[in-house]
């Protein structure tokens, strides 16, 4: 079993990060660890590094608790939930995990939500995570 679990860096991902340990363990999976970025220009070197960093100490994560995990930072001009989304179809994932952030309606009307789009969207199922 392959488990995506889409990470930014907030405590939400973390926490998704956590339930994806506890399904890997209990599942005997490999977990892929993301982050998208819609782009990678020269001007976003800082982002582009933080998000390695992050990626890094995501994988260690799992390795450290004995699972396989292999990330993934995904620049490819799109939005992150389009972004998961084909990533889990293309690498043929059966589970995706996501961390949901508190954000208003309004909120969520004028920014989007990565997770509203990954839970609409995605053809395998999706455990969302406060």
């Amino acid at each position: 079993m392959k488990i995506l679990v889409g990470y930014d860096g907030s405590n939400s991902a973390k926490e998704a990060m956590r339930v994806a340990k506890k399904y890997a363990r209990a599942f005997g999976a490999s977990v892929e660890v993301v982050t998208s970025m819609e782009r990678g220009t020269e001007n976003q070197q800082k982002e582009i590094e933080s998000a390695e960093q992050g990626l890094a100490w995501a994988e260690s994560v799992f390795s450290d608790a004995g699972i396989e995990c292999r990330s993934h930072l995904l620049i490819r001009g799109v939005d992150a939930g389009e972004d998961i989304v084909q990533f889990a179809e293309e690498n043929k994932v059966e589970q995706i995990v996501v961390g949901v952030k508190r954000r208003s309606k309004v909120g969520k009307l004028l920014m989007g939500s990565t997770a509203q789009y990954v839970i609409l969207k995605a053809r395998c199922p999706v455990v969302s995570v406060k």
